[in-house]
């Protein structure tokens, strides 16, 4: 029995090491420190033996073009925190809006500054493969966005090919409205957008709770549901070449 003023002194241990938790793949995302949802979506999704681990970006809680582009000033600083020693695989800009208005090109330069040693990406990268993967050419798009970033996110869209029957926002203005919209409501939006011509639906946002819906809206439209934090997961998972069909998450995650 110890009593004060006792010494003590461990015996030798063969301690029996592993792996680690994760050793399947780690998986690093810069979020917006105003981001609501996607912590939980991801968690949600991760595959047994994937480690998430998550950094947040200061950001202004009115969400604009121009509040959006200042993102990139410290996007460096941020992937720089992502567990440096544990050196995730993959590191993702986790911002719809914010990847198109600063550029997925940029974006990632600023991401390998921070952390050399990874493969960097952003949302909207995910969305386009996804997208393309889905085989889906013509399109509608739900967002919680002002029209202005609802104008960027469409010309980018176009840009990269997709034919853009209707992109409707909710023209709300700051982060913590997008992520207490609640997910019977997208479920509900994405039913109403939907055109018989479209091949999918996409609702953007990284912020938003639609994730948890997806199958819902694709028993009810019967069609595909792209959603953004479904999107870059997937997208993350495969560029480290893990192919789990996951349960949940809709046409993407069982091709």
């Amino acid at each position: 029995m110890f009593k004060s003023g006792d010494q003590l002194k461990s015996k030798k241990w063969n301690v029996e090491f592993d792996e680690g938790a994760h050793a399947r793949a780690r998986l690093g995302f810069i979020l917006m420190s105003t981001d609501l949802a996607a912590e939980d979506d991801l968690y949600a999704m991760r595959p047994q033996g994937v480690g998430i681990h998550i950094t947040r970006l200061k950001t202004e809680d009115y969400t604009t073009n121009e509040t959006l582009a200042r993102h990139i000033d410290t996007m460096a600083d941020a992937a720089s925190r992502l567990q440096p020693d544990m050196k995730p695989e993959v590191i993702c800009y986790s911002c719809t809006s914010g990847s198109i208005v600063n550029g997925e090109e940029p974006v990632m330069a600023e991401i390998k500054k921070g952390a050399p040693y990874t493969q960097p990406t952003t949302l909207v990268t995910g969305v386009v493969e996804a997208l393309r993967e889905l085989n889906a050419k013509k399109i509608v798009v739900g967002t919680p966005y002002l029209d202005e970033i609802n104008l960027a996110e469409a010309e980018f869209l176009t840009n990269k090919g997709l034919q853009l029957l209707d992109l409707q926002g909710l023209n709300l203005e700051t982060g913590i409205e997008f992520g207490t919209v609640t997910a019977d409501f997208w479920y509900k939006f994405a039913c109403e957008i939907d055109q018989p011509d479209a091949d999918a639906v996409f609702l953007s946002c990284g912020g938003i709770r639609s994730a948890q819906v997806i199958d819902r809206i694709e028993q009810t439209i019967q069609k595909p549901v792209v959603t953004s934090n479904q999107a870059m997961f997937w997208h993350c998972l495969r560029k480290v070449g893990i192919q789990d069909k996951l349960e949940g998450y809709g046409q993407l995650f069982n091709l």
